[in-house]
Parts: C-alpha cells; sequence; structure tokens
C-alpha cells in the first residue's frame, strides 16, 4: 500500500454533520424538481441519470464504440492530409505517428506491444491504495465526473450562442473533449471497483444553475467556475501512482478556462451585462454551492492527505482572477472577496479542528507537477503568489514513492492558450 499518504485528522463529528446536511437538503432540492417538472414549471433541465453515472437512456456501448470511438481512430489532420494548407493542427506525436504509418507501421500496431490491460491496471491499484483510499479517490473524481456530463450538455447548449467561425470552431472541440472526458473519466472511475457516488445536492445546485444560466453567462458558470474546480482537481491528483492520465485532461481544461478570456476579447460584454446587479448575484449564486463541496468533500480529501480548505482557496482564488479578468463581475471585488471568505474558512477550521491558527488559505497552491504549474502559471499569470501546501508534498512524495505503469507523461510544451 501506499504509505507515502499521510490521512490528515479532522473533526469527524463535523464531517457526519456536512453529510446529513447534504443527504437533507437533496432529499428536498430532487423533490421540489420533481414537482416542477410534473407541473411543466420547470425542475431538472438535464437528462442525465447521476445515480448511474450516465445519461438518460443508457450507457450504449454498442453505440459508443461504432461511432465515438471510431470517430477518434479516424480523426484526420489537414497538417498531414493537405500539407498544402495554413493548418497547424497535429501535435509531434501526431506527426511522428503519420510518418511511421507511411512506412507502414501503424500507431495500432505500436499500441499493441504498449497498452497496459485492464486487469493488470486494477490489480496495481489494489497494490497501491487501500479500499478507503480507493473510495476516497472516486468519490472526488467522480464529483468532477458529473461535472463533465453537464460541461458536454452546456458547451453544445453554447455552440449556438457565440459569435464567428473562430467561436464557433472553439466550442466544437469543447463539445468533443467534453463527451472524450466523460466517457474516459467514467471507465477510469470504474476500474477502482468501488461504488460510484451520486452528485451531492451542492454539486446539483451548482450545475443544474449553470444549465439553466441565459446566454454568455454560461461561460462564467462552466468555463469561469466548474472548469477551475476541474482544473484544480486534475492538477492536484494528476501525479498520484496510477492516475497520470489526468495530465492530459488538465491539458484540456485549461484551454477551457482560457476560452472566456480570449472570445470576450473579440466580443466583449456589454457595460451592463458585466455590472447590473441581477448578473452579479446570479454569479455569487452560483459559486455559493462551490463554497459547500468544500466541507462536504473534507473527509474524503482528508483520506489522502489533502486539506479541503487549502484546496478551495487555491480554486476560488482562480475563479476569481478569470472572473475579473474576463468581465464577470461578482457582488465584491477580489481584494475584499478573498479576505471575507479566508475568514469564513478559519472560523469554520477553528470550530472543527483543535489547535487550529488563523492563515491565509487563499495563499494555497494545490496543483502540483512541473509541467502542471506551468501551464497554469500561464494562465493565472496575475494571480496572487502562492505558497505551497502540506497537501502538495504528500501527493508529491505519493507520486515518487510508487511509479506508475500506464501510459507516460502528456505532451510537452504545449500551450493551452496559444498554438
Amino acid at each position: 500500500m501506499n504509505d507515502a499518504i499521510t490521512k490528515l485528522e479532522i473533526d469527524q463529528r463535523a464531517v457526519e454533520i456536512n453529510q446529513w446536511i447534504e443527504h437533507s437538503a437533496n432529499k428536498l432540492v430532487r423533490l421540489r424538481d420533481r414537482v416542477l417538472g410534473a407541473l411543466h414549471l420547470g425542475g431538472r433541465k438535464a437528462a442525465y441519470d447521476d445515480e448511474a453515472y450516465e445519461f438518460i437512456g443508457g450507457p450504449s456501448d454498442t453505440l459508443r464504440r461504432k461511432h465515438y470511438d471510431k470517430s477518434l481512430r479516424l480523426l484526420w489532420k489537414a497538417e498531414n492530409e493537405a500539407p498544402f494548407l495554413p493548418f497547424h493542427d497535429a501535435s509531434p506525436a501526431e506527426r511522428n505517428i503519420f510518418d511511421l504509418a507511411v512506412r507502414s507501421m501503424t500507431d495500432d500496431e505500436r499500441q499493441a506491444r504498449e497498452r497496459l490491460s485492464l486487469p493488470a491496471y486494477r490489480a496495481f491499484l489494489d497494490q497501491t491504495y487501500t479500499q478507503r483510499q480507493k473510495r476516497a479517490i472516486v468519490a472526488i473524481l467522480a464529483a468532477i465526473g458529473h461535472g463533465e456530463a453537464y460541461a458536454w450538455l452546456v458547451s453544445a447548449d453554447l455552440l449556438n450562442q457565440v459569435k464567428s467561425t473562430g467561436g464557433r470552431a472553439a466550442l466544437t472541440m469543447q463539445v468533443l473533449e467534453e463527451a472524450k472526458h466523460f466517457v474516459v473519466l467514467r471507465e477510469l472511475l470504474q476500474a477502482f471497483q468501488v461504488p460510484i457516488p451520486r452528485q451531492s445536492a451542492w454539486e446539483y445546485l451548482l450545475l443544474e444553475g449553470v444549465y439553466k444560466a441565459p446566454g454568455t453567462e454560461k461561460l462564467f458558470g462552466m468555463n469561469v467556475l466548474v472548469e477551475s474546480i476541474a482544473l484544480s482537481f486534475f492538477g492536484l491528483m494528476s501525479e498520484m501512482p496510477g492516475l497520470e492520465v489526468l495530465r492530459l485532461f488538465h491539458l484540456d481544461e485549461a484551454r477551457h478556462t482560457g476560452l472566456p478570456g480570449n472570445y470576450l476579447a473579440e466580443f466583449p460584454l456589454t457595460r451592463f451585462q458585466r455590472w447590473n446587479p441581477a448578473a452579479r448575484l446570479r454569479r455569487l449564486g452560483l459559486i455559493l454551492p462551490a463554497l459547500a463541496l468544500i466541507p462536504a468533500l473534507e473527509g474524503e480529501m482528508a483520506e489522502l492527505g489533502i486539506d479541503a480548505f487549502e484546496f478551495g482557496g487555491s480554486v476560488i482564488r482562480k475563479v476569481g482572477v478569470l472572473a475579473e479578468r474576463s468581465g464577470f463581475a461578482l457582488p465584491m471585488a477580489n481584494d475584499k472577496l478573498f479576505p471575507a471568505l479566508n475568514r469564513l474558512f478559519n472560523a469554520y477550521c477553528k470550530r472543527t479542528r483543535k489547535g487550529h491558527e488563523a492563515r491565509d488559505f487563499f495563499a494555497s497552491e494545490t496543483t502540483v507537477g512541473e509541467r502542471q504549474l506551468a501551464v497554469e502559471r500561464e494562465i493565472f499569470a496575475s494571480a496572487p503568489a502562492a505558497t505551497p501546501p502540506r497537501s502538495t508534498a504528500s501527493a508529491t512524495a505519493a507520486a515518487k514513492a510508487t511509479p506508475a505503469p500506464g501510459p507516460g507523461p502528456g505532451p510537452r510544451g504545449v500551450s493551452p492558450l496559444r498554438s
């Protein structure tokens, strides 16, 4: 087992109270939406079954293999097929593979020799993590896995609301990447062979709120808020043994968080869209369920040696930076919002953690891995200087202590925001 993971000591009574609050809120929220749906007055918008971790209608894996998997295998690159056109859409690895394929050595043949089998991967997970640690990893990643389902829906919904060929092309690729994230992460979590939890009430409120947001407000809810959470989760866990594929998820999410700033630089929000009080309050209303997720996941994160409030401070700092840069004003400026939330975090920890001393959670950085940090430095260049938390050292030590089989490191030197 992975002895490098040191469980954090937290107040178990606080964990139990938070679980009770979440279960009660979940029943009320879902009952409300069932009633509204029956009366045709709204209710849940997403055709998504979070308890089964799939969309309404079932997984249809045969259909996925015939079309989604095949489409990706046959996805051609203009740089290779039509080099006389001004496209640069192939990575160095894809260009090399293409050259090898021309010489009768296909990518499938190479992968057939190198691929790690699913039974071997499951055995590796069993050797590396305790059953409780596996449940914690799945619970944390499932929180963002359900988010990927909504990201797929929201990005498809946004496709007809953005302007320009380039804007539609960017959203089209995000739809494809969200589909990839959902199906790949679902398979990855199933390999842990532990139950995959439903959405919590807080995830439900956050994601339904984003899906129902009007117009380009969806860019704030999804690309600024939810994608920043996803980026942070993948940046936190992508150095853990067996989870190296999350480095590629992290790179995709970096592009997604960069989309609002790039798009709104060409098609900026009007002064009214930026500053009207209703929009600012609506944005805050989306952030509040995200804040409630922090204590809700505290027990699972502590199991892996991760301080949930360090993670929360790191995420909200990044959300604030992206919101400010994109023009999505909040009811309070960042220089007032961050200290106010930091006082709230410290008040909670003082009440639930023995000997807690006030600290700046918003100076924490929970992303680990040099490449992941380099990617985020480019995105959050104007973010306040951050200090590594205790969890960073723990995760890094875990990665070094147990080398993982499977896919190697992600692409080197690839900027998520620029070609």
